[in-house]
C-alpha cells in the first residue's frame, strides 16, 4: 500500500503507497491468494484496472516517523507504485522495495526514473544514481536474507493473507540498533465507504495486538511509539471522513 491508504481507498488493501509487500498495497494493501503466481496475477489485474492506484505521495506516518532517522539501509514491504521507497531514497536511504505485482513495480520504476530526471536538472554532474532495488516477491513466503536499519510496512491488510506472518518477517529483518515501523488502519476507525472488505476484522489490528504478536515488549526491543492518530480522508466520490492509523515504532536493542 503503500501510498496510500491515506489518499485513496480500495475495498482490498494493498500495502502502502504503495502497496504492500504481499502484493503491493493496502486499504492500500497487499495480498497473496493461493500461492505466489495467483497473488501476482490478482494484483497485476487490480493495478491494470486503474492508470494509477495510489496518490503518488509517501504515507504521512512514514514521513513523520522516519524523517528524523539517520539514513542507512531500508526495506519497504509492499512498495506498490513506489512513493514510499522513492521518498526514502530522496532522504538518503538505500532501499530494497518489495511487491508481488510486476505491474506495480513497472510503475514504481517509471516514477523513480521521473524523480531522478527531476533531480538531475539541479545536480552539478547531472547524474543521479538510483538508490532503490525493486524486487518482485510474495511476502507469504519471501525472506529478506539481510538485515536493515529501517523496515517499514504500511497498511498490510488483506482478506486473503493474515498480517501476522509478513509482519513477523518485517520484525526479523531489523538489525540491532535499527527501527521497525508498522502502520495500519485501526479496526474501529475505518472509512465508511470501504465496502464488504472492512467487515473482516481479522484483516486489521490494534496497537496492542501488533505489539503482542511481534513481541515488541520483550527484552530485544525498545518500544518508541504506540499510538492511534486521526487523519482526514476523501472517498472515491468526494466523501469526507476521519479515520485513524495505528502507528507502532520500535528499536531493536543492540
Amino acid at each position: 500500500m503503500s501510498e496510500n491508504a491515506a489518499h485513496q481507498h480500495d475495498t482490498q488493501h494493498h500495502p502502502h503507497d504503495g502497496g504492500p509487500g504481499l502484493s503491493g498495497g493496502t486499504l492500500a494493501g497487499g495480498t497473496a491468494i493461493g500461492g505466489a503466481a495467483d497473488a501476482a496475477a490478482t494484483w497485476d489485474e487490480r493495478y491494470r484496472s486503474k492508470p494509477q492506484m495510489w496518490s503518488g505521495k509517501p504515507n504521512p506516518q512514514l514521513v513523520r516517523e522516519a524523517g528524523g532517522l539517520r539514513p542507512g539501509k531500508a526495506l519497504d514491504l509492499g512498495c506498490g507504485e513506489g512513493a514510499d521507497a522513492i521518498w526514502l531514497a530522496q532522504q538518503g536511504w538505500t532501499v530494497t522495495a518489495v511487491d508481488v505485482s510486476a505491474v506495480a513495480l513497472d510503475r514504481a520504476r517509471s516514477h523513480e526514473k521521473a524523480a531522478l530526471a527531476r533531480e538531475a536538472v539541479h545536480a552539478a554532474d547531472a547524474a543521479i544514481a538510483s538508490r532503490i532495488t525493486w524486487q518482485q516477491a510474495d511476502l507469504e513466503q519471501w525472506q529478506p536474507g539481510a538485515s536493515f536499519d529501517l523496515v517499514t510496512a504500511q497498511f498490510l491488510h488483506s482478506q486473503e493473507l493474515a498480517w501476522q506472518g509478513p509482519l513477523r518477517t518485517a520484525a526479523s529483518a531489523v538489525k540491532p540498533g535499527g527501527t521497525l515501523l508498522v502502520v495500519g488502519h485501526h479496526p474501529d476507525r475505518l472509512p465508511p465507504w470501504g465496502g464488504a472488505g472492512h467487515h473482516h476484522r481479522e484483516m486489521f489490528y490494534t496497537g496492542d495486538e501488533l505489539v503482542q504478536e511481534l513481541g515488541l515488549e520483550g527484552p530485544e526491543w525498545q518500544l518508541e511509539v504506540q499510538t492511534s492518530r486521526e487523519r482526514p480522508v476523501t472517498g472515491p466520490e468526494g466523501q469526507h471522513a476521519t479515520i485513524a492509523d495505528v502507528v507502532v515504532r520500535a528499536t531493536r536493542l543492540p
